[in-house]
This record gives C-alpha cells, structure tokens and sequence, in this order.
C-alpha cells in the first residue's frame, strides 16, 4: 500500500496573513503537520502544495518534499482544495509515481497528533473504507439553536421536546474539524463528493481540533500548546 500525505498550504491568507508559516510556539505552522505525517511512519511520500517559494523552502526544511509548486489557476483564495490534491496526484504519475491512498492534513490543524493519523489509518484498514474523515463533539448542541425574527422575538426558539429534556439527555453532535482526511485515490478521483459510499468518521478529543482561521485562534492554539 503506497501512501502519500498532501499538507496544502496556499500562500497569503485574508484572515491572518501568511498564517501557515507564521512562528507558533518556536515552530512556523505548517512544521506541525509536517513532523506528525513524519512519526506517524505511514506515508512513502510527505508532500507541501505551495504557490510560494518561500513557503516551499520552509517545508523542505521540515522535511517535507516539493517538487513543484502548485499552478497559478488553483493559487487563488476560490480554488478547491481537492483541486489541487488531483493536480499533485496528476503530477506524480506522470513522473511515474502512483499511489493507493492520499491523507490531506490541513496545516491550520496543528494539535492533530500523529497517533490521530494513525487512528483514522487503522479505520481504514478495519472497515475496508474508501475514505475517512475527522471529526470531533460540538461544543453546543445545535437543538439549543435557532434564527430569529425581525423583532429578535423568543417566542417558539426551541422545541417543546427540547425544552422538556435534560441537558444530558439529548444526543451527540459532532462537527467535521479539517483536520485529516484519507481516501483511497481510485475513489477520490472517480467521485464527485467525498462523502458517498463507506466513507466513516473518526472521531478526535477536541482539544485536538483547533483549526487556525484568526488572531484568536492562533492564540487559543498557543494558549493550548503552553498549557502542555
């Protein structure tokens, strides 16, 4: 089974600028993943998805291969992330290098632990599922949710059943977090959704499934990094 682990990281961010290399506790962002594919020891390939030389250059320093940048057509802020894992697969087998499963491990989810990896791999394996997608708890129930009226009105927010059962009592909830995603390539390439036949969850403890999209979640992330 040949593997490869694809880490994109497009350069230039409208949330909080150049935030896959920005330093996080001694270490710039993107090295987070890059080092957990690394210990996982599963992956034949660990592979950086840039538009940016720069960005190439730091994630060769971590140890990750860059053999080519990413086109400029899948360089902007609308492009598909799954775009541009086709375009890495693409390119590979036509320098002769094929593989049987991608895992994409986002850069802004860095409290993913190799042992998550090796987890989500090991689901894989036992349920003989074409894909695998993390997931973690809500931190409220969406039943406690509701829109609300022009005049911000109470009225009927929430369900009588809800209303009427404990707290406790209510089901699970949980939430795709980003932060890894492993599919066999003949199904990702031959489907127009990930989410389709024998694709399961595995389920990450939620101090795990921080993904960087602000300030605030870069601080809470190295608020969580200290605390360790």
């Amino acid at each position: 089974m040949r593997n490869i682990a694809i880490i994109p990281a497009r350069s230039g961010s409208k949330g909080l600028k150049d935030k896959n290399i920005k330093m996080l506790h001694g270490k710039p962002l993107i090295a987070y993943s890059i080092l957990a594919a690394q210990k996982s020891n599963l992956f034949d390939e660990i592979m950086v998805s840039t538009d940016s030389e720069e960005y190439a250059k730091i994630a060769q320093e971590w140890g990750a291969n860059v053999p080519f940048l990413r086109s400029e057509k899948l360089s902007s802020d609308t492009a598909s992330t799954w775009d541009s894992v086709k375009e890495v697969l693409k390119r590979y087998k036509d320098a002769g290098r094929e593989f049987d499963t991608v895992t994409l491990l986002q850069p802004t989810s860095p409290l993913r632990t190799y042992e998550d990896i090796i987890k989500a791999h090991e689901q894989m394996r036992i349920r003989s599922a074409n894909a695998v997608v993390s997931v973690c708890e809500v931190d409220h129930s969406p039943l406690w949710s509701n829109t609300l009226p022009e005049d911000y009105s109470m009225e009927n927010f929430l369900k009588k059943e809800v209303v009427e059962r404990r707290r406790q009592s209510l089901p699970t909830f949980f939430r795709l977090n980003g932060a890894i995603y492993i599919c066999k390539t003949s199904y990702l390439l031959s489907n127009d959704t990930f989410y389709k036949d024998k694709c399961y969850a595995v389920i990450m403890k939620k101090e795990h499934s921080i993904d960087i999209d602000d300030e605030l979640d870069f601080k809470y992330a190295e608020l969580l990094i200290n605390s360790k």
